[in-house]
């Protein structure tokens, strides 16, 4: 196949909802109907045996909540889907916001009662500054919820975006009677079941008798009412505008029931964009080039506990990928090569010969890659727009085993590589300070080091308010406030000068009273 039809038939998206839309749930069940898994998994897996395939950190199972982004490629008709389902819960907003930048498009959750949700909202900030395409899918209509006409005016002024329902659901709740799919004119009619899919039946006239057939005559003329209304009010369909990021289609099911999740993917890979070019500080970088580029937009550790070994996930910008080929890794000047790239089925992984612009690979990571590095052919090129965070909690992090100290620091190395958390250590007293988001952060950095590492520790409590990164080209001043905040001074894990201040009034002082060093609220400068 040519380089340009191999690239044209690659679909790779995000699914992004706030916690507990069913954006786990969705991915399990388009798995399904991509033939990837034969059974789904549950994400709430208190007294069930299989969880979700997405779910595959011990915590996540334990948990039900997604920690981390998952990668699953399969082949669906003639299309390579690459899914990434990413954690909902604010902590983690970090890992989420960088898988947006390796994306095409983006399919978007939303509960039926609850409608659109706090972090829903600043993930679309995300895709509406990027102009990344985006899906709607109203999940849980098997259960009491919003009018859809209310929910769709929600989403538009919420998301702020312009709504076209494709599918259209018959009633709600215990009354659900299916959906009318509007883009390819069928009834689909639900019948309750987790793993069975639903039949669909041609109906392109929903103003004939032979509706009543199938459902009773008050919804179906309701359903006929609706059908019209959303022609009349609702622009119609165009893939230019939804493939700019100026219009939302929208999707109605039950994912838990396999409901709508077909036809979901059935519309998807037909409308949503192949890969789009990338902005790299150069130039734009075209799929269709022959030449290979792409960066690393995260690294997780210990994906397989037996070799404790870090993955870099790839995302392949332009040309092919090729196993065993000499790249160059850009910030180092120097050239790689991978006899072991993977492909992803969450924690699963196959060693691939060749990959696609597109696609998402993993390439075995021993501490040469950070988070937005770039390889490639041999051209210097930076992407950009890979966001890093200021941390806003902060503890000293302290070894319960005086027996397991390398393994401790191993994992703290490992886990800190991932960029959801910071490590920073004291000038002053040569303690190691972490710093995350969110108060969760901690539970899974403890949690992880003690079941992967078999390292136990505990955290000290230290007030912090924020961390900087200094810089000044008059380095008496560098000096002077370097020896004047001693007790603030630390280090990062690249050695760099950081100053940990402890209230925002004795920051801003610091400010006033250094007017020549510069202040930097992330690591990247």
């Amino acid at each position: 196949m040519l380089l340009s039809e191999e690239i044209k038939r690659r679909r790779t998206f995000a699914i992004i909802s706030h916690p507990d839309a069913g954006k786990t749930t969705l991915t399990e069940k388009l798995l399904l109907f991509g033939g990837a898994i034969h059974v789904a998994g549950a994400v709430k897996s208190n007294k069930i045996r299989r969880t979700a395939t997405s779910d595959w950190m011990e915590i996540e199972k334990q948990r039900g909540i997604s920690v981390a982004t998952s990668v699953m490629a399969f082949d669906y008709e003639g299309y390579k889907i690459n899914i990434l389902d990413t954690p909902g819960h604010q902590d983690f907003a970090e890992d989420t916001f960088r898988t947006l930048t390796a994306v095409d498009s983006v399919i978007i959750v939303v509960d039926a009662a609850k409608g659109v949700e706090a972090q829903t909202l600043k993930l679309m900030e995300v895709c509406r500054m990027r102009k990344t395409p985006v899906i709607v899918f109203v999940n849980k209509m098997d259960r009491e919820g919003k009018d859809p006409f209310d929910l769709l005016d929600e989403i538009e002024a919420e998301l702020q975006i312009k709504v076209r329902p494709l599918s259209w659901p018959i009633d709600m709740g215990q009354r659900f009677k299916g959906v009318y799919n509007l883009y390819e004119r069928k009834l689909d009619l639900y019948m309750p079941s987790k793993q069975i899919v639903t039949e669909s039946i041609e109906f392109k006239d929903i103003n004939s008798s032979e509706l009543e057939k199938h459902i009773d005559s008050v919804p179906a003329e309701k359903l006929r009412m609706d059908v019209e209304l959303i022609n009349g009010v609702y622009p119609v369909f165009e893939d230019n505008t939804y493939l700019s990021g100026d219009m939302a289609p929208v999707f109605f099911g039950s994912a838990l029931n396999n409901f709508g999740v077909r036809e979901l993917l059935d519309c998807f890979v037909r409308i949503a964009p192949s890969p789009r070019p990338v902005q790299a500080l150069e130039r734009v970088v075209e799929p269709e080039e022959n030449r290979f580029s792409g960066f690393v937009f995260k690294i997780h550790a210990n994906m397989d506990p037996n070799h404790r070994s870090c993955i870099a996930f790839v995302k392949i910008c332009s040309g092919r990928f090729e196993r065993n080929a000499n790249y160059k890794h850009v910030r180092f000047g120097k050239i790689m090569r991978f006899n072991s790239p993977t492909a992803f089925m969450a924690q699963k992984k196959e060693v691939v010969d060749e990959a696609f612009a597109g696609d998402i690979i993993g390439l075995p990571d021993t501490g040469n890659f950070k988070i937005g590095d770039s390889l490639t052919e041999g051209e210097e090129l930076h992407f950009k727009g890979l966001p890093s965070f200021s941390p806003e909690m902060f503890k000293y992090i302290e070894n319960a085993d005086p027996m397991k100290a390398k393994q401790l620091n191993k994992g703290i190395d490992q886990l800190m590589d991932e960029g959801v958390a910071q490590l920073f250590t004291s000038q002053f007293n040569g303690r190691k300070i972490i710093g995350t988001v969110g108060q969760l952060q901690f539970e899974v950095i403890q949690y992880r080091l003690l079941n992967e590492y078999g390292a136990q520790c505990r955290w000290d409590p230290i007030s912090l308010y924020k961390a900087c990164w200094i810089e000044s080209n008059d380095s008496a001043a560098l000096e002077n406030f370097k020896r004047r905040k001693a007790q603030y001074m630390a280090l990062d894990k690249e050695g760099r000068d950081v100053y940990l201040a402890d209230s925002a009034y004795v920051l801003t002082m610091a400010q006033q009273d250094f007017p020549t060093i510069k202040f930097h609220f992330t690591s990247e400068f």
